[in-house]
């Protein structure tokens, strides 16, 4: 003699498999969503304006800018917090704000200012950006009031901030070997 399950057990057994069943293909719906979502969005970035080579070199002139008015803070400003500095005359790398300003309290005392030679840019996404290439850097002497040239290897990488901002991530920049 079999027994024949309760319709109770019936129902709740179908109700089960129902639900699964939904909630089976509500996942699959919303997946679906969010990769047509990511995909929509990744045109969208896609086809967000990408900065020019003149707005990148122009940072630069920003910067020395910033050199020309002696005041380190002013310097500081246009690193990110996080950013790590490999000065021209320091041995010692820079990887906070506090750092950046030593640095450039000291080096601003010889009043340098930068003329690019060379420059190429790397443009890598919209938020993120390479400028490398060779600058000089007309100093005076603090005490003496000797005039001199440094030529250096500069490298800078920029990210875009949220408020649109460019800031410094990484400042690398050392002295030619060769004169």
């Amino acid at each position: 003699m079999t027994r024949r399950p309760a319709a109770t057990s019936i129902r709740k057994r179908v109700a089960v498999t129902t639900a699964v069943a939904v909630l089976a293909a509500g996942t699959v719906a919303v997946g679906a969503g969010v990769a047509g979502a990511d995909a929509r969005g990744n045109s969208a970035k896609k086809s967000a304006k990408t900065v020019t080579k003149a707005q990148v070199l122009g940072l630069f002139d920003q910067w020395n800018a910033a050199l020309q008015t002696g005041d380190p803070q002013k310097v500081a400003d246009l690193y990110a917090k996080d950013a790590v500095l490999l000065p021209t005359v320091s041995n010692n790398v820079r990887t906070d704000r506090a750092e950046i300003v030593d640095y450039f309290e000291h080096f601003l005392q010889n009043k340098p200012v930068g003329t690019k030679v060379e420059s190429v840019v790397n443009v890598l996404d919209r938020n993120t950006v390479i400028d490398t290439g060779v600058y000089e850097f007309a100093l005076t002497d603090h005490e003496t009031g000797a005039k001199s040239t440094v030529k250096a290897r500069y490298t800078y990488a920029y990210e875009k901030q949220p408020n649109g901002k460019w800031l410094i991530v990484n400042h690398h920049s050392s002295k030619m070997p060769e004169g």
